[in-house]
């Protein structure tokens, strides 16, 4: 009864940091749970960080050799893969980013359950192997052409975002988003390399009012996504100044078309305040 009454807990507390219901609800249930002998204050202090460093002090008292065994071994392995990858036949190499991504991924699905923290580290963790493992291996290869990467950031672009969205992870959201703007952006740098200013404002501005529109029509069925939408929109919008610093080294009136664009969407945001705080609350 007591295991029950500990799993059920933190399954709340998970909903809790994952925001599947809203804190009242996840109190009520944790006052209805919670074993009424335990001290209040406790669930507190078993989150500090000197309570997780005693637990892992403990598990290392209490290890036994095959234990210690399985862990050196595997810290051996890794740092083998590491230093040898490089010699590997290429669908070795695949295989190898391949199945840490999803082990690393699996695991942050796991830890997620005992902390948000932990579990979005490992999920990011592998995300980053698949980036950068990808790069290198067509860096090694040879297939340094900027087709190849901007295909390969897209894909993985994509990956984060589905998965992030799945997973309910936004920040993993969001930065799919960003890649794939990065990406947008040098497709422009590649295709367009003196364009006017005007033109930089149409590459960008519908981008801008595709985003806020599909955050409007999604609101009906999820909280979580048009909220990054919007964060996206909001971005995009300022983008064609950002776009002309960074690619174009323009900065002629580069301070006015700030100002005026804070000033209209300011005004914007006001006048649909109505509207859109309702789709990203």
């Amino acid at each position: 009864m007591e295991h029950n009454r500990d799993i059920i807990v933190k399954e709340i507390r998970h909903w809790r940091r994952s925001k599947v219901l809203p804190d009242q609800y996840c109190d009520f249930l944790l006052n209805l749970y919670r074993d009424p002998d335990a001290d209040p204050g406790s669930n507190s202090d078993q989150d500090a960080p000197g309570h997780t460093i005693g637990k892992a002090v403990m598990a290392m008292r209490r290890a036994t050799g095959k234990q210690w065994f399985l862990t050196f071994g595997t810290f051996t392995l890794i740092s083998f893969v590491v230093l040898y990858f490089s010699f590997f036949h290429p669908l070795l190499q695949i295989a190898i980013i391949l199945g840490g991504t999803l082990v690393l991924l699996w695991g942050g699905k796991r830890w997620r359950m005992r902390s948000e923290a932990a579990g979005l580290s490992l999920s990011s963790t592998g995300m980053l192997l698949l980036l950068g493992g990808g790069l290198y291996l067509l860096n090694q290869h040879e297939l340094n052409a900027w087709g190849w990467q901007a295909a390969f950031i897209s894909v993985c672009a994509l990956f984060w975002i589905v998965y992030g969205i799945r997973m309910r992870m936004q920040v993993l959201h969001l930065c799919g988003w960003l890649a794939m703007l990065l990406t947008y952006s040098w497709l422009l740098s590649r295709f367009a390399p003196e364009p006017k200013w005007f033109e930089v404002q149409l590459y960008w501005l519908p981008l801008s009012v595709l985003f806020g529109w599909s955050s409007w029509f999604l609101h009906r069925w999820t909280k979580a996504v048009p909220l990054i939408l919007f964060a996206v929109c909001a971005l995009t919008w300022f983008m064609p100044e950002v776009y002309s610093l960074a690619f174009l080294k323009e900065t002629e009136w580069i301070q006015l078309q700030l100002l005026m664009k804070f000033a209209l969407g300011g005004t914007l945001l006001y006048f649909l305040r109505k509207q859109w705080m309702v789709w990203v609350a």
